[in-house]
């Protein structure tokens, strides 16, 4: 799915969210539960939409489906959905800032723990603070310096979300309603 298909569907849907940050929400749910529910998606994503068309609900679907058999495979073929390269660099460096946001608020939301921090070990609790740092990025650079570290940024985020996913799975699995 395209970066620009799925921010048009959120943008006309008012849902006040990109499609980064609809695909880390996403993302953040599946690596603590994959389990999650897409309504509970859904509901987060267009809780201020009045009617989403049927064509646009079913890509929703289909991309959040797509993000749990790709961080449920073992193929590691899971990527974030960013848009490509013909964007400047400042505004891929935003996209990646706002999905790490919604990834953020993913994780909150599906936490399964009424505690205000949750029973995470030390490893995770540190790839949780680097994602929260992330979003703190500069995005004004565009050097081929800048490139690189977007794309080292990139690549971490994906092996993050990984171990996140094996490692907050393994510890609590259930439906979320």
């Amino acid at each position: 799915m395209q970066y620009q298909d799925i921010d048009t569907i959120v943008a006309k849907n008012d849902a006040e969210l990109s499609a980064a940050e609809a695909h880390g929400m996403a993302a953040g749910m599946l690596c603590v539960n994959d389990r999650t529910e897409l309504r509970f998606w859904l509901q987060e994503l267009l809780k201020d939409a009045d009617d989403i068309s049927d064509e646009d609900r079913s890509l929703l679907e289909d991309l959040f489906e797509d993000i749990r058999n790709l961080l449920a495979g073992d193929e590691f073929a899971f990527e974030l959905l960013l848009p490509d390269d013909d964007f400047p660099l400042n505004e891929q460096v935003e996209a990646l800032r706002k999905w790490c946001q919604g990834f953020l608020f993913g994780l909150g939301s599906t936490s399964s723990t009424t505690d205000s921090t949750p029973n995470w070990s030390e490893e995770i609790r540190e790839v949780v603070k680097d994602i929260a740092e992330i979003t703190k990025l500069d995005s004004d650079a565009e050097d081929d310096e800048a490139e690189n570290d977007f794309m080292e940024i990139t690549e971490y985020l994906r092996a993050a979300v990984i171990f996140l996913r094996t490692e907050l799975n393994s510890a609590d699995n259930r439906t979320v309603h």
